[in-house]
């Protein structure tokens, strides 16, 4: 078994109290958590990269119904080594010296009957990456052993990252969302970080995708990674008669909704053929789902909510990235660049993902 030196401080961004995301402080100094102070079932894992969400943007600023703990760092989907595991853990699934990967959902009991029933990311007792529990724009972190993923041989790490939060949160969608191979699956955000995802695993799941968003590098993302088509949310008229004429009258057969505003859940039930599923993922802070129930209830439309994934969800995503199905675009920056990426983010100009290198 290999050994590490773990050193006694580190870097960490940190936000310092709730709304201060213009306020981060980069410090050099963040204690690092010793062999002797890791609990049991506890795990240390030095980090090589992490993915930046929008989560975290909604961590920092305190706008959700949800309030984060301050001080904060933030970050939950971070990629490194464990070097360090907590004494007199039982049973322990890794062991020092494994690439694994961290996920929003930091731990969860595993005995209640939402853990038992396969819904971990609803437990009653879950730790949540970057925002109950410190998360990963820091170079250690501490994890539990029983959430960790295994990263598949010969995987790059920076690819892997944004995997573990936007993939197998779309790939959960869309494996929930009541489709099956040639049915038409509309996708507003396509062209964001979880957008661009959902239209590889939409295609690897045998879909035919109608990617909505807004902008020329939007749309030749969304087109290059396999959209059948295209539909320009701020050149589009009615964005329910486009998608009820792409799909011969009828409309579409489900729609993962990853924007963060309330428009996209209302027109999916008007462009959903009877029967179809709306796969809710995007989390805007306030916003209210407003749909018509008559049409709701006489079409026989599903609404579903999606929140992230379970540890299965994670490792089926991760086979499926590894095996280059789906591949993440991705800017590569540091982690003192993160304030400059929150900015992008706030003003959706930010195609694809960001990814952040670790200090050294």
């Amino acid at each position: 078994m290999p050994s590490f030196t773990i050193p006694k401080t580190q870097t960490a961004a940190v936000v310092p109290t709730s709304g201060a995301v213009n306020a981060i402080e980069i410090r050099e100094d963040h204690p690092v958590k010793s062999q002797e102070e890791l609990l049991p079932g506890e795990c240390l894992i030095k980090l090589d990269c992490t993915g930046v969400c929008h989560t975290d943007l909604h961590a920092a600023l305190g706008d959700w119904p949800l309030t984060a703990k301050t001080p904060l760092v933030g970050g939950h989907e971070g990629v490194g080594i464990i070097v360090g595991i907590g004494n007199n853990t039982n049973q322990c699934p890794v062991k020092v010296g494994d690439r694994v990967g961290i996920k929003w959902l930091a731990d969860s009991c595993l005995n209640c009957e939402q853990c038992r029933k396969g819904r971990e990311q609803n437990c009653p007792d879950a730790k949540l990456s970057g925002f109950t529990v410190d998360g990963t724009f820091q170079q250690y972190v501490v994890s539990y052993v029983n959430h960790v993923t295994p990263i598949p041989e010969g995987f790059d790490s920076n690819a892997a990252a944004s995997i573990l939060c936007a993939g197998v949160t779309v790939y959960r969608a869309i494996k929930y969302s009541k489709t099956t191979p040639g049915d038409w699956i509309v996708l507003p955000g396509a062209g964001g970080g979880l957008g661009h995802m959902a239209v590889q695993y939409a295609k690897v799941a045998g879909l035919q995708v109608i990617a909505v968003d807004s902008g020329a590098d939007k749309k030749k993302l969304c087109l290059e990674l396999g959209a059948d088509k295209w539909i320009d949310f701020k050149e589009t008229q009615d964005i329910v008669e486009e998608i009820k004429a792409l799909t011969g009258g009828f409309g579409a057969h489900a729609a993962v909704v990853t924007t963060a505003n309330s428009s996209g859940y209302k027109q999916a039930i008007e462009y959903l053929r009877p029967g179809g599923s709306l796969m809710a993922v995007g989390l805007p802070g306030k916003a209210s789902l407003e749909a018509s129930i008559f049409f709701t209830v006489f079409k026989s439309i599903s609404i579903l909510g999606s929140y992230v994934g379970n540890r299965q969800d994670a490792v089926e995503a991760l086979e499926i990235a590894a095996r280059g199905d789906v591949k993440c675009k991705y800017a590569l920056k540091t982690l003192h660049d993160l304030s400059s990426v929150y900015e992008g983010l706030a003003k959706g100009d930010v195609a694809g993902r960001v990814v952040l290198e670790m200090p050294k």
